[in-house]
């Protein structure tokens, strides 16, 4: 029997729009209102407007910001919904879903972060168009994050006598730590939480390999034509890019991490093929034993590559933990914050989202896939393209056997949104706050964040009209 106080609590909560009064015994999305979705909006608005209206702090406190939002999500559900139906939630968002991909971007961090490439590189228009080509295809070998990490630095050193550069980074965020990854799980992190909800390895290259392909080669044309121009230009003033650069033998330092790249991308085929059976019952989940057995070949990977890389080649790539730290608290409070919101997705029109719902879903029931790519790409754009995924792939059904099928071109507009758009912001994709910061620590100005996103809309948007009419009318 329910004591006074609790009874209290229950009513107080009734009366201010979080939930009815009657008990039940799981989350019902159906009857959670837009208070619950708060804590989720309050930390991707922290993520969004913290860095910009309060940096000092932000960098401070970011952590404390976070676990903040996550309590704000996390005690209402132990007062309302009791221990048991509470555990069991928060332990498939953090258990099921945030330590596999927090392990799957850590262990991709550091083992790329091991991998130098030395070379006597002259930022001509040629040669950094092969850097973002090579990019985009090792975005889905090693993710937009590895990928990016990999190549932005000796990009730098290659530019570093050009008087414009900034254009070149701006389109290696477009291209190298978003667009481009969007062929493979290892590409982006959305997609990898799709991998892990059960769509196939190789489902997106199969599906999204033409919209990819257009997109990154009408970037790849627009930048050699820009960069060309701005090249010739600048040679007429620039006597620097006239002396002859001291010769470098072409090479890399760190190659074991390869070989450990090549563990971590055989550990995620080897999960999504191998199926043994086996499962462990965990607080509410079904923990297969393949999963595992990837999680730690992931781990495995990340210690080897400390253990075995030289110092000197992680201090010549400028290794920091503070990228992965940040990545890893942020999304630890996003995780927990998303619970509920999840839940009320799953609830469709029955649920608080029912004017989303109805933005995406045509007169005659079926899905309005280009509202799906817009609405993804919007939300990917001004928070966080992970939990967008997730949070679409729910509103989508959640079910991956009938996305992957019936649902396929729907999927496709979820995915495509998700990662193209990472691309429109600075906040849209873990990448481009790593590589902004690298670049102006090297004295390299860049954009505002309103600056940046006058390039990104007036580059990128009219590319995503034709992309829409092509592929999702």
């Amino acid at each position: 029997m329910m004591n006074k106080k609790t009874t209290f609590l229950g009513a107080v909560a009734a009366l201010s729009g979080l939930l009815p009064i009657s008990a039940h015994a799981a989350l019902p999305g159906a009857e959670l209102s837009l208070c619950w979705a708060i804590p989720f909006a309050g930390i991707l608005l922290s993520i969004a407007l913290g860095p910009l209206l309060f940096a000092h702090f932000w960098h401070k406190n970011y952590g404390k910001v976070a676990l903040m939002w996550a309590v704000l999500a996390a005690v209402p559900l132990f007062m309302f919904f009791g221990t048991q139906t509470s555990v069991e939630a928060l332990a498939h968002a953090l258990i099921g879903d945030y330590v596999p991909f927090i392990i799957f971007v850590g262990s991709l961090y550091i083992v790329a972060g091991g991998i130098h490439l030395r070379g006597s590189f002259v930022g001509k228009p040629w040669l950094n168009t092969t850097f973002l080509l090579s990019g985009a295809i090792l975005a889905n070998l090693m993710g937009t994050t590895g990928a990016a990490m990999l190549l932005i630095r000796p990009l730098l050193n290659a530019n570093r006598r050009r008087h414009y550069q900034m254009h070149t980074y701006i389109f290696f965020i477009f291209i190298v730590a978003n667009i481009a990854g969007s062929l493979t799980p290892l590409g982006d992190p959305p997609l990898f939480l799709g991998f892990l909800r059960g769509v196939t390895f190789f489902w997106t290259a199969g599906h999204l390999w033409e919209v990819t392909g257009l997109a990154v080669g009408l970037l790849l044309i627009i930048y050699f034509l820009l960069d060309t121009w701005l090249y010739k230009k600048e040679l007429k003033d620039n006597e620097e890019l006239k002396k002859p650069v001291a010769y470098v033998p072409f090479g890399f330092e760190g190659s074991v991490n390869f070989v450990l790249l090549a563990c971590i991308v055989g550990a995620v085929l080897m999960s999504g093929f191998w199926k043994t059976g086996v499962e462990y019952h965990f607080l509410g989940l079904h923990i297969a034993l393949e999963s595992l057995i990837r999680d730690a070949i992931f781990a495995t990977a990340a210690i080897l590559s400390l253990i075995l890389t030289k110092k000197e080649y992680r201090e010549a790539n400028q290794f920091s933990w503070e990228p992965i730290l940040e990545v890893g608290k942020l999304f630890f409070g996003i995780f927990v914050t998303i619970v509920p919101v999840l839940e009320m997705l799953r609830a469709g029109s029955s649920g608080a989202f029912a004017p989303v719902v109805a933005l995406v879903t045509g007169s005659d029931g079926q899905p309005v896939n280009a509202a799906y790519f817009w609405l993804t790409g919007m939300l990917s754009s001004f928070l966080d393209n992970a939990p967008t995924y997730l949070a679409f792939f729910n509103l989508a059904g959640g079910d991956p056997a009938y996305l992957m099928t019936t649902g396929a071109h729907t999927l496709m507009a979820i995915s495509m949104g998700a990662v193209f758009m990472g691309a429109m912001t600075y906040i849209g994709n873990a990448p481009n706050f790593m590589v902004v910061s690298i670049v102006q620590n090297r004295g390299v100005k860049m954009p505002s964040f309103f600056g940046f996103m006058a390039w990104s809309y007036g580059i990128l948007v009219p590319i995503f009209l034709v992309l829409t009419w092509l592929f999702l009318m």
